[in-house]
Order: C-alpha cells, then structure tokens, then sequence
C-alpha cells in the first residue's frame, strides 16, 4: 500500500500590541518577517498551540484569542505543504524575541518590512482588511 502524505498543521498569531502588530524575524530558513506561529504538538488543541508559539517567540501572554481564517494553499510553506490556522489575539508582557527568532519588533499597516516570509504578506493585508470591516476574499 502507498504511504498517503498528509499536510502538516501549523498555527499563526496576529498580536495586536501597542499601536500595531507584532513580526518576528526569522533565524532560520524561510529568512525575512513572519507572524509568530508553528507546529501544532501531537494531542495539542490549536489554542494552546497558538498561545505556545506566541510565548516562545515572543514572551507575549495572549488575551482574547479568536479565529481569523485557514490558510491551505500547498504553495505557501515553500518547505511543505502545512495547513495555517490564523488567529488574532492581544498581547501582553514585554516583547522580547526569543525560540527560532532573531527579533521581534511591532509594525503597522503602513511600515510592513520589505521581506515577508511564507505567505504572510496576504494574510496580514487580509487581517488589515477585516479590522476596517471589509471582506478579505476569501
């Protein structure tokens, strides 16, 4: 029997911090700016994924956590393909970059950095989209 290849589950968090949105740069491969996320854990609920990552990459505390969209194209993770569930959530703490990122610094709508890893880029132009209460497209 053929062994089925299955795409990985991974999660990213928006955190909305001071007057903007936490990025994390990456230490490694895909290089540039990303939303904090990863790999869900075997046995993990993706809330608790979500607030994992966030913490280890971070050293934010997330409040008012909430769904945004899943991402699925097998395209976006040039690595694999993995399915994203994107949530938004509010941070609290100190930010401090910390786990697989170099920095972490906050931006807003209009001073995005110029690399953007995965695909990031649309995810948070759709995040900016919904918060003005207009439909991303999906």
């Amino acid at each position: 029997m053929k062994k089925r290849k299955c795409p990985l589950p991974t999660v990213d968090i928006i955190i909305e911090y001071k007057a903007g949105i936490v990025l994390i740069e990456r230490k490694n491969t895909p290089l540039g700016w990303a939303i904090p996320g990863g790999f869900v854990d075997y046995n993990e609920p993706l809330e608790i994924a979500a607030a994992r990552e966030a913490k280890e990459e971070t050293n934010l505390t997330l409040k008012r956590l909430a769904q945004l969209h899943t991402y699925s194209d097998p395209g976006r993770d040039p690595r694999q393909h993995t399915i994203s569930t994107v949530f938004i959530a509010k941070g609290s703490g100190r930010l401090k970059a910390a786990s697989d990122a170099r920095n972490a610094k906050v931006f807003t709508e209009k001073k995005l950095p110029g690399k953007i890893a995965f695909d990031h880029r649309q995810i948070i132009k759709d995040y900016f989209l919904y918060k003005r209460g207009k439909e991303p497209g999906w």
